[in-house]
């Protein structure tokens, strides 16, 4: 199958844990459509699950099972409990990153996790479930996307890959800090090779 990796399940994205093929099945009753299913899971997590810095909440979660159970999560840990929902649907669901400013004014820059999801109509298609505030704005509205946070500085960056799997950089840092603040204070990042 084309897009198989995109809908295993593993240790951080554990879609087979009983809890989360209840909530995917609750979030799929009544639609058919993909892009529906898909759109139901987004907001979900999107509107359900506090952001840990947003709301200075711990623990540190980073499995998908463990931010459903504790209701709570960085911005990685909230896409891997989407593509958690996503594939228990049967719609395959990818991590992406962006590297961004942390305080929109240079460095120090860190990764910003988000999704992005196959949908049969559109193609791969990025969706953001960070959560909401008065600044930020993430829909579900394919084929247009609108993510939490756009790219305003040659230092920031969409990174292009669609990865099955979370990135090594995000879990190191979501298994060794133990509090929000800590993670906050060591918020994972890469390198960019810059095109001259």
């Amino acid at each position: 199958m084309k897009h198989a990796r995109y809908l295993e399940s593993s240790f951080y994205i554990d879609w087979k844990a009983r809890e989360i093929r209840a909530l995917a099945r609750l979030l799929s009753t009544g639609l058919s459509f993909e892009e529906d299913i898909a759109k139901s899971c987004f907001e979900w997590v999107r509107d359900n699950i506090k952001h840990s810095a947003d709301y200075k909440l711990n623990p540190v979660t980073c499995k998908a099972s463990d931010v459903l159970s504790h209701k709570t999560g960085y911005c990685y840990a909230k896409s891997h409990l989407l593509a958690a929902l996503l594939r228990a649907n049967g719609i395959p669901a990818g991590l992406s990153y962006q590297r961004l400013s942390v305080n929109d004014d240079g460095a120090p820059y860190s990764l910003h996790g988000l999704n992005a999801v196959f949908l049969k109509n559109y193609g791969w298609y990025r969706i953001d479930a960070r959560g909401n505030r008065e600044s930020i704005n993430a829909q579900f509205t394919p084929p247009y996307e609108q993510l939490a946070f756009s790219i305003n500085s040659e230092n920031e960056t969409d990174l292009p890959e669609i990865w099955h799997e979370p990135l090594s950089v995000v879990v190191s840092v979501l298994e060794r800090y133990k509090t929000y603040a800590a993670v906050y204070n060591n918020l994972p990042d890469v390198e960019l090779v810059l095109q001259k």
